[in-house]
């Protein structure tokens, strides 16, 4: 199943909720940047919301714009989980108190934990990302995200290559390339296996370096479809 997550990253709840229906048709998940928002909340977008959402309250050390306390940083991913929310993410590097609390949270709810690793500098070598990928599977995480930045197609294959060590570890992983050489990984990733991959709600709206619009992305994906129905067609 391709999963098209769409990140929703504005400075208001009214803003965010608004986004986020205004492209609902597009999306197969909807994620919420609690640290883009000037004033974090979870229930709105519970209430307001029909799409699986995934909560995020990225740091700055880690890309994000959250700069408070670790304890407050995670208490609306707690929060998201006690109400069932579909998906949080929590960082690779967070401190591990918060891996502990929130792996316990999720073991009594319908929610699963997404661990995720970012390099937003290069991209590392094959040993290396396979040893990220292997901590988060050993942290408890549900799914793994690995994602790098792309110099060249080099890096690109290094990441995509990597859904055939998760296929043999058994862990789903959401895993692409930042940057111009890694905007074909973001399409090309759940061609491959790739649990999911994400994108902007609009073309000034990315939230990463290379971001497509779910509108692009989608408009690449009906392409795709007419070619592979029209090859069948001439078979």
């Amino acid at each position: 199943m391709h999963r098209i997550c769409v990140s929703i990253a504005r400075e208001t709840i009214k803003e965010a909720v608004a986004a986020a229906n205004d492209i609902s048709r597009l999306a197969d998940v909807i994620e919420i940047r609690l640290d883009r928002l000037e004033t974090i909340a979870v229930a709105p977008f519970m209430s307001r919301l029909t799409k699986p959402l995934l909560l995020t309250n990225r740091p700055i050390w880690e890309g994000g714009g959250y700069e408070g306390e670790e304890e407050a940083r995670i208490t609306p991913l707690l929060e998201g989980a006690q109400q069932g929310v579909a998906y949080v993410d929590l960082e690779l590097k967070a401190p591990a108190s918060s891996h502990k609390t929130l792996l316990e949270m999720v073991e009594k709810s319908a929610t699963r934990l997404i661990l995720s690793w970012h390099n937003f500098q290069e991209t590392p070598t094959r040993a290396e990302l396979v040893g990220r990928l292997a901590m988060i599977q050993d942290k408890g995480a549900h799914i793994a995200k690995i994602v790098t930045m792309a110099h060249d197609y080099h890096d690109v294959l290094r990441v995509l290559n990597l859904q055939e060590e998760a296929a043999t570890m058994d862990i789903p992983l959401i895993a692409f390339c930042m940057g111009r050489p890694g905007v074909i990984s973001r399409l090309a990733t759940v061609e491959l296996g790739g649990y999911m991959t994400y994108c902007a709600a609009r073309d000034d709206e990315a939230t990463a370096p290379g971001q497509l619009s779910v509108g692009v992305l989608r408009q690449i994906e009906a392409l795709m479809n007419a070619s592979t129905i029209q090859c069948k067609e001439h078979q």
